[in-house]
């Protein structure tokens, strides 16, 4: 099993929780996200991006622009911006696949479906709000 929370995924999550924090003054630039924790700019701007596109953050351009939240922080959840970033979460074990339909794999292949299932749920209950306190 490959999966892992990649470090765009993280930088998304860190992005994420510094404008439910703050857009309460108005728009966050990136840059300063970016500058607050040492994120490559560019970087940042194509995470945060994908985050607009799926309706976790707002951008608006101009000189009072910036990105604010597009739902309220207790309606976004970690599974969100994760897979906003990443994609879909799922168990990628194909082990009936690679040992030709061995006995033992379909057991192996549950076993990492239901730790994938119970990941999903535990981050799907993280909602930003509780988070970021």
């Amino acid at each position: 099993m490959t999966q892992r929370i990649s470090r765009a995924a993280a930088y998304g999550l860190a992005a994420a929780a510094y404008v439910a924090k703050k857009s309460k003054d108005g728009p966050v630039m990136s840059k300063e996200i970016a500058d607050t924790y040492d994120f490559p700019l560019a970087f940042l701007l194509k995470i945060m991006q994908q985050m607009v596109m799926a309706n976790i953050l707002r951008s608006k351009r101009g000189p009072r622009g910036g990105f604010t939240m597009a739902r309220p922080a207790k309606d976004v959840s970690m599974l969100e911006i994760i897979e906003a970033v990443d994609g879909p979460f799922i168990q990628m074990m194909e082990m009936a696949e690679i040992t030709h339909k061995a006995p033992f794999a379909k057991g192996m292949e549950q076993v990492g479906h239901d730790a994938i299932d119970k990941a999903r749920d535990r981050l799907q209950k993280a909602k930003l709000s509780k988070l970021i306190g």
